[in-house]
């Protein structure tokens, strides 16, 4: 093989390789599509406004601003997730698990610590 077909050939292994690794690197990194439906599985909103951003609350990450704040779903009870909400933000006055409101009973259990 001459000089000028072994540089072509490794030319072309190391464009292919770059590009491999391109490629494979992109598909790693890209976010997968988000799934139809997804978005805030419970919803509350406070007495008291609270401070914006996003809180880790047991587990349960809250984003916040005005007197709203929205959480994905965790592994605990509706009613336990409004609760250590509630202690953390203060009362909630409305709490919704998937568009659904918490029945008014489990919502009187809702109340931050004063």
């Amino acid at each position: 093989m001459t000089s000028l077909a072994k540089n072509t050939r490794n030319a072309t292994v190391g464009a292919l390789a770059v590009f491999y690794t391109a490629l494979t690197f992109g598909a790693a990194v890209t976010p997968a599509p988000a799934l139809a439906g997804e978005g805030p599985y419970y919803r509350a909103e406070f007495a008291q406004p609270v401070e914006a951003g996003t809180e880790i609350v047991r587990g349960t990450p809250w984003t916040c601003a005005g007197n709203v704040c929205v959480a994905p779903k965790s592994n605990s009870r509706p009613v336990i997730v409004c609760q250590r909400a509630a202690g953390e933000f203060g009362d909630v006055t409305s709490f919704t698990v998937e568009g659904e409101d918490l029945a008014e009973d489990k919502l009187a259990k809702c109340q931050g610590d004063d």
